[in-house]
């Protein structure tokens, strides 16, 4: 024990003597050391390099010790479309202020615009990604930071375009402020477990704003998730944590704001749909709580099909959407408690703030517009509001199981106590 903490001791003074004889240099071009490749390669670890305004074409540069990499004034390092700008495949790298563009493209890699190969401790942020096939990769690696970076790109079709943020593999990740716009998916994770993804702005993707994979014991929070060929996607995946987002106007014949296929123990609290085709889309969902979301003008604000189960539905409040719930079958296992429904017309005789009534939120024409699309051109027919009203007085499609037993008379608003 004694020699471990001898040897520990060592280790920490070395480091800091390491420190102490770090030295920076300076990029430009134009002068001396103008290339930046020449910098990293001379550079001792845990040197500074600081890179000045310029354009850089010098291929692939591969940072394979611990370094500093900062930009002054915006510096641009060009792929030409045939290399990986940054390759990173050293632990306690920091990358700032670069501007990084036109990545290559191929089938047999999946290139980046700055890449971190089997490294933990890296720190990515404040830079300006262009036009590159993926953005920021993450591959294999733990403890990382991606955060206050700027990606665009420009994909128009999902086989020819890379994903913004992509993560496979990794371990105790944080991706925090970022904007990502053009790609195929906003933030990508497979395998991505003990994980944080704050405050970023994903929108205009082609097919997912957030797109998880078997990634287990992460937490998404305070994201906004607008126009993209569907908000987000949670598959194969356990105990998930989402709250305070905003999923909006994601449209399309097969978008969801949400979809949940296979997943256990998640929660998701307030958080805002709006304006999308379906809010939540749930397929094979068990053992989650749904509470204190806002769904508001949505075409479908939740579709739970027949493969969920244990789920709690409380808290929520329901506005303006053209069918706030529907199933695909009359057997529902899961639990509706205290939402509000605005379309809820019961009364409230001992003025508790709960309906005396119950609610059933699916109705007759939701269901068959479910399955016949085409139906949707009668709504706001009479014939419809005919329907659903004998619906109601002798139910016998819609599934009588799923209802809310203890409506609420008004929406409902979160208490918070201040210290």
């Amino acid at each position: 024990m004694k020699n471990n903490i001898l040897l520990t001791g060592i280790i920490y003074c070395l480091s800091g003597a390491c420190m102490l004889l770090a030295r920076t240099w300076e990029v430009a071009p134009g002068t001396a050391l103008s290339s930046v490749k020449t910098a990293v390669a001379g550079a001792r670890a845990f040197d500074t390099i600081r890179v000045h305004a310029g354009t850089y074409r010098e291929g692939g540069i591969v940072v394979d010790k611990p370094l500093v990499i900062c930009g002054v004034d915006w510096p641009l390092l060009d792929g030409e479309h045939s290399y990986e700008p940054l390759s990173i495949y050293s632990s306690y790298v920091s990358v700032s202020g670069l501007r990084v563009a036109h990545c290559g493209e191929t089938s047999l890699a999946d290139m980046a615009g700055i890449k971190v190969y089997n490294a933990k401790n890296v720190y990515v942020f404040n830079n300006i990604l262009d036009d590159n096939y993926f953005g920021i990769y993450l591959s294999n690696s733990r403890n990382c930071q991606v955060s206050g970076n700027r990606m665009t790109a420009y994909g128009t079709a999902e086989q020819n375009s890379g994903n913004g943020v992509h993560a496979w593999k990794c371990d105790s990740i944080g991706i925090y402020n970022n904007r990502m716009t053009g790609h195929r998916d906003g933030i990508y994770f497979e395998f991505v477990t003990n994980s944080h993804i704050v405050g970023n702005k994903s929108e205009g993707n082609i097919r997912y704003g957030l797109h998880f994979m078997f990634s287990h014991n992460d937490v998404y929070e305070y994201n906004t998730f607008a126009s993209n060929g569907s908000g987000v996607a949670v598959m194969y995946t356990r105990n998930v944590t989402m709250r305070h987002n905003r999923f909006a106007n994601n449209q399309g014949g097969a978008s969801y704001a949400l979809l949940l296929k296979d997943i256990q123990g998640s929660y998701m609290a307030d958080n805002d749909f709006i304006e999308n085709t379906v809010g939540i889309f749930m397929e094979g969902c068990t053992r989650s709580t749904l509470e204190r979301n806002v769904f508001r003008q949505n075409g479908w604000a939740v579709k739970v099909q027949a493969s969920c189960e244990e789920n709690v539905f409380r808290f929520n409040n329901f506005f303006a959407n053209t069918f706030d719930m529907s199933t695909n079958n009359q057997l529902v296992l899961n639990t509706f408690d205290q939402n509000y429904w605005d379309k809820y017309e019961g009364y409230d005789l001992n003025r508790d703030h709960i309906g005396d009534v119950p609610y059933h939120p699916v109705s007759l024409f939701a269901m068959v517009s479910d399955q016949m699309p085409y139906a949707m051109m009668f709504w706001r027919s009479i014939t419809v509001f005919l329907l659903d009203r004998a619906e109601k007085i002798i139910p016998s499609i819609s599934p009588d199981n799923l209802r809310d037993n203890a409506p609420l008379m008004k929406p409902y608003v979160a208490v918070t106590t201040s210290k």
